[in-house]
């Protein structure tokens, strides 16, 4: 049975370091999807009604890519940005997708 890992992850901002953030976002969706056997989806989002929240969509062939995904030199960036920046981590959900 195949399994993979998806991570919805909800950040707050300020209208001062949104697009700071949301740079350094696309970034580490970009690197993992080009670098990451394991990464198979990160989408950015961004809701329409919430000016200062950005949601992550990542998706993983299981737990070990979504590990192995931690200690790539992107995350490591994206992680000291959301420190240097202050960003709220407002929320971060795991979920199992199984199939046959």
């Amino acid at each position: 049975m195949a399994e993979t890992l998806t991570i919805i992850a909800e950040f707050g901002t300020t209208p001062e370091t949104y697009d700071k953030f949301l740079e350094m976002c696309y970034y580490d969706s970009e690197r993992s999807i080009a670098d990451e056997a394991g990464c198979l989806e990160f989408t950015v989002l961004t809701p329409q009604d919430e000016g200062n929240t950005v949601v992550l969509y990542e998706v993983y062939t299981g737990r070990t890519g979504f590990d192995a995904h931690l200690q790539t030199p992107h995350f490591q960036k994206f992680s000291s940005a959301v420190r240097d920046l202050k960003i709220e981590q407002r929320s971060v959900r795991f979920f199992n997708k199984r199939s046959s």
